[in-house]
């Protein structure tokens, strides 16, 4: 039971309503079995002869102090036929009752079901946003989409919609099973001898659910992430007439996806009929032995008998909602393994304990001895540099030379191997990650927009942002004017990733985010290297707007770009191996000027 000790933890906070779903379970087994309890005067009222030997019948050592108070003094009274009424009028107010706690019961646990896949899809969710940016580079997105829509959709029907069958049906066998006791202890002995052994065949055949249902969600999350790869490259897969490799590649992993969930139906739709047939089997034994007691007149009579064998037809169903419930738990143990690797994931960049307010950003950025490791390969290697507040440094180098990297450092995407990365003298992993990152603010190469209004968008770092701050960040991105030719102006729908826009107005939307925050600290990296040449023209003014009188770190792609920037740091496996200003590295006539004869830079 420790795997799911997770929804044991979301089931304490709602332990009120537990103690309240506990007494309604049990009141309704009870009133269940004092209905069934019932039948045995009634049957001794119908085969019995003789007021006394009625009287004498209708004791049984389960209502008994009940029986010898009130029915034994109607027969006494009324005669039979009033007793009949009586036991008649008994048995619908029990079944009344019954039903009622059964009713109250469920009004108490749908609500804590449904409260406790809120509150683990919410976990899961915040557990994602909590990650470090590398955690995303070793997971396929659809696999992931796949742990948040598919496991936590089988948890909740699978082990949470369960919960009542591993409560309440037990717990109305277990009431049933002392009301069997009571009334013959030796038939009730092959129950305790035939159940274990049913269960344990049950069992037996829900044993390889759990791996089917891992294999399972693999293979809906490959789909998955075929299908997002798909929807996000069709222009490349109709260019290059790739329909039938993807369509190929998703029609294997479907085909295999639908022979896996064929063997799991099989073996799920096996628990009904299959706990049918044992408990028939169990009942018809019952009848053998009962009947033999019975006419062996040991210690149990037929009236006994009728009554035993009623209550055990009720436990039946009970018994088949346990299996079903079993091989359901079964299969969603698997899906909630999925969502635990996630959640246990540790995070690996977060607040350090007494951890220190950056409240403004005053006077340099410091790399001292910075070396990275990325699942043991380098990527930075002795990096020491400092960047003066209101300075522009700009980063340089072939791809893969690590200036991403380097850039990443700074608002903790990642965190360093060895050396120090200090702010203002303070290592930044003695700040909060929130009051760090709210001195920066990041342009990237890809504009990343989301599908709600251009206001929205551009107030993302600021929730409170007034209209006319947002227009006057519009404003300093160049972004004003095309947004005012929209519809809607600034409540346009942008669309999904802003697909409404053109590449040149989703970069300017993301300067213009960038502005509103209005922080001391910009990243920008090659925001500009995907435009076009007017669409580049624009963006750079509005970087250069925006950059006058904070600090900048700049990743070049076009070195035209950032010839005016204060140092121009250039980048080589990881390594510093030249720095300088344009006209000093030019000088220098080593890799930089390279560079920059290959781009004809004038």
């Amino acid at each position: 039971m420790k795997k799911y000790s997770r929804i044991f933890g979301y089931l304490r906070k709602h332990t009120g309503k537990l103690v309240l779903y506990f007494g309604s379970t049990i009141l309704a087994t009870l009133f269940g079995v004092i209905s069934i309890g019932l039948l045995i005067p009634f049957f001794g009222l119908l085969f019995d002869t003789g007021l006394g030997n009625t009287a004498d019948a209708v004791k049984t050592n389960v209502l008994g102090a009940f029986i010898d108070n009130s029915l034994k003094d109607i027969i006494q009274n009324h005669g039979p036929k009033g007793a009949l009424t009586a036991i008649c009028i008994f048995i619908i107010a029990a079944t009344l009752l019954k039903n009622v706690f059964i009713y109250l019961s469920n009004r108490i646990s749908v609500p804590v079901r449904s409260a406790i896949v809120t509150e683990l899809r919410g976990d899961l969710y915040d557990k994602l946003l909590r990650l470090p940016i590398g955690y995303f580079t070793e997971k396929k997105k659809g696999d992931i989409i796949s742990r948040m829509t598919n496991d936590i959709g089988e948890i909740e029907t699978s082990v949470v919609g369960t919960l009542d069958g591993m409560i309440k049906d037990p717990l109305t066998v277990l009431g049933y099973l002392i009301f069997l006791v009571l009334i013959s202890p030796q038939l009730s002995l092959f129950l305790l001898i035939l159940l274990p052994v049913t269960g344990l065949i049950i069992g037996r055949v829900s044993r390889k659910l759990k791996r089917q249902s891992q294999d399972a969600a693999i293979k809906l999350g490959e789909g998955l992430s075929i299908l997002d790869e798909t929807l996000g490259g069709l222009r490349v897969i109709k260019a290059f007439l790739a329909e039938k490799v993807l369509s190929k590649r998703f029609h294997s992993v479907n085909s295999e996806l639908f022979k896996v969930r064929k063997k799991m139906g099989a073996r799920r739709d096996l628990a009904s009929p299959l706990t049918e047939l044992l408990g028939v089997i169990v009942l018809s034994t019952i009848l053998y032995f009962g009947g033999q007691l019975v006419l062996s007149g040991q210690g149990l009579q037929g009236k006994e008998l009728m009554a035993y064998i009623a209550s055990f037809a009720l436990i039946i169903n009970p018994a088949k909602n346990i299996s079903t419930a079993f091989f359901n738990i079964q299969r969603g143990a698997a899906a909630l393994s999925r969502v635990e690797e996630i959640l246990k994931t540790p995070v690996t960049v977060d607040d350090s304990p007494n951890a220190q307010v950056l409240d403004s950003f005053t006077d340099k950025i410091e790399f001292r001895d910075i070396t990275f490791y990325y699942d043991d390969n380098l990527i930075l290697d002795n990096i020491n540099l400092t960047i003066a507040k209101g300075k522009t440094i700009a980063l340089v180098g072939s791809s893969g030379a690590g200036k991403s990297t380097l850039a990443d450092l700074v608002p903790r995407f990642h965190d360093v191997t060895s050396g120090e990365l200090l702010i203002d003298g303070i290592n930044i992993k003695n700040y909060t990650l929130h009051s760090l990152r709210s001195q920066m603010s990041i342009v990237t190469q890809e504009p990343i927009l989301f599908n709600d209004t251009i206001a929205n968008n551009i107030k993302l770092g600021k929730e409170n942002a007034t209209d006319e701050e947002i227009i006057a960040a519009a404003k300093v991105a160049n972004a004003h004017n095309f947004i005012s030719q929209k519809e809607n102006g600034y409540d346009s729908n942008i669309g999904d990733r802003g697909n409404k826009l053109s590449g040149g107005e989703k970069q300017r939307l993301t300067i213009a985010r960038a502005v509103a925050k209005n922080p001391p600290i910009l990243i920008l990296d090659e925001a500009t290297s995907s435009l076009d040449t007017e669409s580049e023209r624009l963006v750079q003014d509005a970087i250069n707007n925006m950059m006058q009188n904070r600090t900048s770190i700049v990743i070049a792609h076009r070195l035209s770009t950032i010839r005016h920037a204060d140092e121009i740091i250039v980048l080589q496996k990881g390594k510093i191996v030249e720095r300088g200003t344009h006209d000093q590295l030019i000088t220098q006539n080593g890799f930089y000027k390279k560079l920059v004869d290959m781009q004809e830079v004038k």
